[in-house]
């Protein structure tokens, strides 16, 4: 944000008189932690008439400033500085030998025994505690200026504990966000440390040849908590570790290509962040491209389709065949069959459930194995559970597809074949 927006948006908030008129109109600004916070303090010094507005961390018997705003010439208050909690206002007003509203330290004895008092010198001075909502301090909210100020009264220590309290729920918000962010790192990591995923293969048959024509790779992982791979990887994503805990998959995945027969292929699930960054082409240098379908996974909007299109160029030019997964969805698997020109749709199985008692299914299914007869791309099929979800799509003329019907997934430790038995759908 440039100084010139900032200062805009405080000059904006400090003209508000009413204190909570102001919180309102800061709680719903689009604003990082720590613009809010800049703002929170400058609309309170400004309102109290003040010199300098401060939130202070305690840390090991030490007071770091973590936010200010005012005039600090003479003073020398910067942000991340530190002094003894001891020697603080801070301290003396937590533990009752300095009231909170002060409105000339120079008629406190107390305050007076401060070298502080005179080196600023303070006149004016409130202070509040921080509190998360489980009681536990974090450090003190204040306001001081140079000079007395008699006018201060109960009714502006009130309006500090409001901006407080502000403030105490930002903090924490943030300070659980940092603990979300640490455990969430160091479950992933533990998880790429450790290798604890390992990959399934659910078989793709060719439903007129009666025979197995590929193997999906799917993700599982063997750690608590127990739930599915997308919320491993959306986890990851939240992180910045998807990318690497895509490919430390598809990396696992391609390790049982060599059991497959060579007339089979191996579908692999992929974001477009990981197809943008690089990452995908340098795990598959050496890999039988021919040999590979690439489902692109993602169920909002993608940014820019033809910044995707040309990272896999080279690699389709090579064999690779593209799939877009979760056709019928949503909005967005429309746009990225449209903007991706993919060799295979996969019909979702939103769409499968139940099609052989639902119109509005089995007629956006026929929809799109229209569209991919037209644009020349095949269909496949997926989370097929009954017969008579089969039958349906039998009568679409859907010649390929997968679901635990058909086969379930299942770890290949060993060469397989190509004929579809259907005994293997209850493996």
């Amino acid at each position: 944000m440039s100084d010139d927006v900032q200062q805009n948006q405080v000059d904006r908030f400090a003209v508000v008189d009413d204190p909570v008129s102001i919180l309102l109109r800061l709680e719903n600004a689009n604003l990082s932690l720590s613009e809010m916070l800049a703002e929170t303090l400058h609309a309170v010094r400004a309102h109290l008439g003040m010199d300098v507005a401060f939130i202070s961390e305690f840390r090991g018997g030490s007071r770091v400033f973590r936010y200010l705003d005012g005039s600090f010439v003479p003073l020398q208050l910067a942000v991340g500085a530190c002094d003894p909690l001891e020697d603080s206002y801070c301290q003396r007003v937590l533990d009752g030998r300095l009231p909170e509203l002060i409105q000339d330290a120079a008629t406190l004895p107390e305050a007076l025994a401060m070298p502080v008092t005179k080196a600023l010198p303070v006149g004016a001075h409130i202070s509040v505690p921080l509190r998360f909502s489980d009681g536990r301090l974090y450090g003190t909210f204040c306001c001081f200026s140079t000079t007395p100020d008699n006018s201060l009264n109960e009714r502006d220590l009130n309006t500090l504990r409001l901006f407080a309290d502000f403030a105490g729920r930002l903090l924490e918000r943030h300070a659980l966000s940092e603990l979300r962010y640490a455990d969430t790192l160091s479950r992933i990591r533990s998880v790429l440390g450790q290798r604890s995923y390992s990959v399934v293969y659910q078989p793709i048959v060719h439903l007129l040849e009666n025979r197995i024509v590929g193997y999906e790779a799917l993700a599982r992982f063997s750690v608590k908590p127990e739930r599915g791979p997308d919320l491993w990887f959306a986890e990851a994503a939240s992180i910045g570790l998807q990318s690497e805990l895509e490919i430390a998959l598809i990396a696992e995945a391609l390790k049982g290509l060599v059991f497959l027969p060579e007339d089979a292929y191996m579908s692999l699930n992929v974001s477009p962040a990981t197809v943008l960054n690089g990452a995908l082409s340098a795990a598959l240098v050496g890999q039988p491209l021919d040999r590979l379908l690439l489902e692109v996974t993602e169920h909002v909007s993608i940014g820019d389709y033809g910044l995707i299109a040309d990272a896999l160029e080279p690699l389709r030019k090579q064999g690779l065949r593209l799939a877009v997964d979760d056709a019928g969805a949503g909005y967005a698997s429309f746009r990225h069959i449209l903007k991706l020109k993919p060799d295979v749709i996969k019909l979702d199985g939103s769409l499968i459930r139940n099609i052989d008692s639902s119109i509005e299914s089995r007629a956006l299914a026929a929809a799109l194995i229209r569209f991919a007869e037209e644009t020349g791309s095949k269909v496949v099929a997926e989370c097929i559970e009954t017969e008579a979800e089969l039958a349906v799509l039998r009568e679409l003329k859907v010649n390929k597809a997968q679901g635990y019907l058909l086969g379930r997934p299942a770890p290949i430790t060993a060469p397989v074949s190509s004929v579809y038995n259907s005994s293997f759908s209850s493996g």
